[in-house]
């Protein structure tokens, strides 16, 4: 018996499991994701609905919260409310409201006579300056510092790091964005003037390259201010997320080989350890730019959080659902991209 010569079985039996593998994890990872974008999509969908009946549950009519400082009659209140939509049936302003949400229609602001769409795109690019230099900032001092307090865990650094994390975590961010501003810029310090008040640019702002520093020295209290807070949750997680890697086996296995401490750490421990922190960095920059609401308002930095408190000193419901939604999205947003990029990272998860 003779076998062909083009005949050749093993090669074919060979590939055929490895295809089906790699087809079956590709298929898995775009199930996940969709899964999660399912997710995402119904979230912000629940947003748009809390968002329409949140702001109406607000004590008191609109339109004479609008013009409480100028006398109207009834029938110019009323006119008033029939430009504001407010005289339609509640179900119908529901149903206008969501339509002109998923055109991006997020309606006209009462106080600055433009579209709050247009108004949103102004502010997010200083509220993104801000927020993402301070996360920058604050994940690298805090997983630096994070990791030195853990491979040192109970010596000086490490009660000093997490004695000063536990302090700057539990500051109010507003109270802490009045104190900096007292001492460093306010003229009640002992160092007064050092930096400006308020604002991105003063009215005297250079052009060019000295204008990127003159911006830059506004930065520095508010960005401050926002690291201050936010470095202290990395620092405590990367911690304790080391702690819990020094103990394993293969810790003890590479330093049973004769690995220095700085290989072991910097090869093994920390990025097993380093996987809960990018999914909290992911899911913090949604909230960073949330939170950053206090710290511009503090510095009235002109950016999305103080466009919000604006609104509420109005009150402009239009610009407040608006920016709301917008700042939950980011949220919404973020979480989603941490879930998928942990489904990445950790094979523990991709085999569940």
């Amino acid at each position: 018996m003779t076998i062909p010569l083009d005949v050749e079985p093993a090669a074919d039996q060979a590939a055929g499991p490895g295809d089906a593998r790699s087809g079956g994890r590709s298929g898995g990872m775009a199930r996940y994701a969709l899964k999660k974008l399912g997710g995402a999509v119904l979230s912000i969908a629940m947003v748009i609905v809390a968002t329409f009946f949140m702001f109406r549950l607000i004590p008191g009519d609109p339109a004479i919260a609008y013009t409480r400082d100028v006398p109207l009659s009834p029938e110019q209140l009323d006119l008033l409310r029939k430009q504001m939509g407010l005289d339609k049936p509640l179900l119908e302003q529901f149903l206008d409201f969501v339509l002109r949400t998923l055109r991006f229609d997020l309606g006209t602001s009462y106080e600055y006579k433009r579209p709050v769409l247009d108004l949103i795109g102004e502010r997010v690019g200083p509220t993104l300056l801000l927020a993402g230099v301070g996360l920058v900032i604050a994940v690298s001092l805090g997983l630096w510092q994070g990791t030195r307090a853990a491979w040192n865990h109970g010596g000086r650094l490490d009660r000093f790091s997490t004695g000063i994390s536990l302090v700057l975590w539990s500051v109010p961010t507003f109270w802490l964005g009045l104190l900096l501003l007292m001492v460093f810029a306010a003229g009640v310090g002992p160092i007064p003037g050092i930096f400006p008040t308020r604002g991105m640019e003063g009215v005297d702002a250079p052009d060019g390259f000295a204008y990127i520093l003159h911006v830059g020295h506004h930065l520095v209290l508010p960005c401050l201010t926002l690291v201050a807070v936010v470095y202290a949750q990395y620092l405590l997680v990367m911690r304790s997320s080391l702690l819990d890697e020094i103990g394993q086996d293969y810790v003890t296995t590479a330093r049973a080989k004769g690995l220095r401490d700085d290989e072991v750490r910097r090869r093994h421990a920390v990025p097993n350890a380093l996987l809960p922190t990018v999914t909290l960095v992911f899911m913090h920059v949604g909230f960073v730019v949330g939170g950053a609401v206090s710290v511009e308002t503090v510095y009235s930095w002109p950016g999305l959080g103080l466009l919000f408190y604006e609104a509420i000193q109005g009150p402009d419901f239009a610009v407040m659902q608006g920016t709301f939604m917008v700042l939950c999205a980011a949220v919404i947003v973020m979480n989603t991209l941490a879930d998928v990029l942990y489904h990445v990272l950790d094979p523990r998860v991709r085999s569940t």
